[in-house]
């Protein structure tokens, strides 16, 4: 069984700096892989990588399979954490059947999928022909699959490993696009007397914005613009604002600067603000932390009237689940995410979102109302990096293969689903056609943030499922 061992190459993969954009040192340990045990290699000019084990003795005329996983992983520290992920190995402990990464993402995804691919690459598992498909740059874009030519692979069935619930069976997937906004700000006078505060929402659970876009957690840019709109009339002037991290991530903290005519009162109805917060959160994102504090500043504010329009723009923007699927129960259809807001002292402000939807029509739709809003606060608008969805084919002799192998391992029916999370196959599918494709993986949780964990009993079964169907499939 290759559970064992694909574990023990994850344990090295943590040792990898490999975040979006600067896969180097992965791209080269897959090439160094390969060239130890003999194995065809080839790399494109973008970096994505394939590697090619022939049939074995028998197996000549079986089908070639597809795996494929991303080199990339999402890289999120806790704040006051001190964490270089160019250089420093992520740090794990395994504790109650888990792998965690308490303090940062642990790369599980797509880092696992890498490990049992190269484990599967390695072993004496009678199968036919395999190329195993490694990109770059996924969790950013899908970079390495939009730039990847023809005849990268040649297989026509393809088992994507970046899923993260053991159990179930993806066919389909949502496709996505990013939605930013651009506020331009001079700096005014301060208003004589007034104190400044510091507000801050942090220690929110985060998370994918697909995966759990429909699990009530705390957007905490969301939040923190909540109460500076509840403190307009009370009157305000903002010096900084600033939050949320990547596109596909929910929003875990957010903070600003703000001067204010009544200290003493504004933190008065703090306190109030969070106390409803902590309610309303109470069991979707119990340990998110809202503090207030008077934090003297010299800084100047930026002009009122862009000041209002970007927050009363923020607090307007749509955040969560937009429809849930006609077809498929309890599958996020569409949903949009506010995933960040960024301040700098060149006068920018930068209003960061994403959309997702299965249906290109509904995407569309909810990236057109992000820009209303935006437009309506006077920003200028731009969609950037959109990809396609992944069409469900329920007759799909992979799928067939995955759940007929299900059955005799475990005695028990897979959940056959879509997932409202961008996956690779829908751009494969696009630029490539005719392919048959599934996606399945072990159990991981907290993606896309730190506390992100592998269940490693989920990981025997991933690889056990993934050596059957490769040993007996037939085509």
């Amino acid at each position: 069984m290759i559970s064992t061992r694909s574990l023990e190459i994850f344990k090295e993969i943590t040792t990898i700096p490999r975040e979006s954009g600067h896969e180097g040192p992965m791209t080269a340990f897959l090439q160094d892989f390969a060239a130890k045990r003999g194995l065809f290699c080839k790399t494109d000019s973008i970096g994505n990588v394939v590697i090619v084990r022939e049939a074995m003795p028998g197996k000549e005329q079986v089908p070639t399979i597809v795996l494929q996983c991303h080199q990339d992983m999402v890289c999120e520290k806790n704040p006051g954490v001190e964490h270089d992920f160019s250089r420093d190995p992520i740090p794990y402990v395994i504790e109650d059947g888990w792998m965690i990464a308490r303090d940062t993402t642990l790369g599980a995804d797509d880092g696992i999928g890498i490990a049992v691919a190269l484990a599967v690459l390695e072993s004496d598992l009678v199968t036919g022909r395999l190329e195993c498909v490694f990109t770059i740059s996924e969790e950013t874009g899908m970079d390495g699959a939009f730039a990847m030519e023809p005849g990268f692979f040649t297989g026509r069935t393809l088992i994507n490993l970046d899923s993260e619930d053991e159990g179930q069976l993806f066919i389909g997937c949502a496709g996505g696009l990013d939605t930013f906004g651009t506020f331009r700000y001079f700096r005014e006078v301060r208003n004589a007397g007034w104190k400044g505060l510091k507000i801050s929402v942090s220690n929110a659970l985060g998370g994918h914005s697909g995966d759990d876009i429909n699990k009530g957690r705390v957007n905490a840019v969301q939040q923190l613009v909540r109460f500076l709109y509840d403190e307009l009339p009370h009157g305000l002037q903002l010096i900084l604002l600033h939050g949320g991290g990547k596109p596909n991530a929910i929003a875990r903290e957010a903070s600003c600067l703000i001067l204010v005519p009544d200290a003493d009162a504004t933190l008065s109805r703090f306190e109030a603000f969070k106390a409803d917060v902590k309610a309303e959160f109470a069991v979707t994102d119990p340990d998110v932390l809202l503090q207030a504090e008077a934090s003297p500043c010299n800084e100047k504010p930026i002009d009122s009237v862009v000041a209002k329009r970007l927050i009363a723009t923020l607090y307007g923007l749509p955040h969560g689940v937009l429809a849930m699927s006609p077809d498929i129960p309890d599958l996020v259809e569409t949903s949009t995410n506010l995933a960040a807001v960024r301040m700098n002292e060149r006068g920018v402000v930068k209003v960061i979102t994403s959309q997702r939807s299965a249906v290109p029509s509904e995407r569309h739709d909810a990236a057109a109302r992000v820009e209303a809003v935006l437009k309506l606060g006077g920003a200028e608008v731009e969609h950037l990096l959109e990809y396609p969805g992944w069409k469900p084919n329920v007759h799909s002799p992979i799928l067939e293969a995955c759940v007929a192998s299900y059955r005799k391992l475990f005695q028990t029916e897979p959940e056959v689903k879509a997932i409202h999370a961008g996956l690779e196959c829908g751009l494969f599918g696009e630029k490539f056609g005719d392919l048959d494709m599934i996606s399945f993986g072990p159990t991981l949780r907290s993606v896309h943030a730190p506390g992100e964990r592998l269940e490693l009993a989920s990981l025997d079964k991933f690889a056990a499922l993934l050596e059957d169907v490769l040993v007996n499939f037939n085509g």
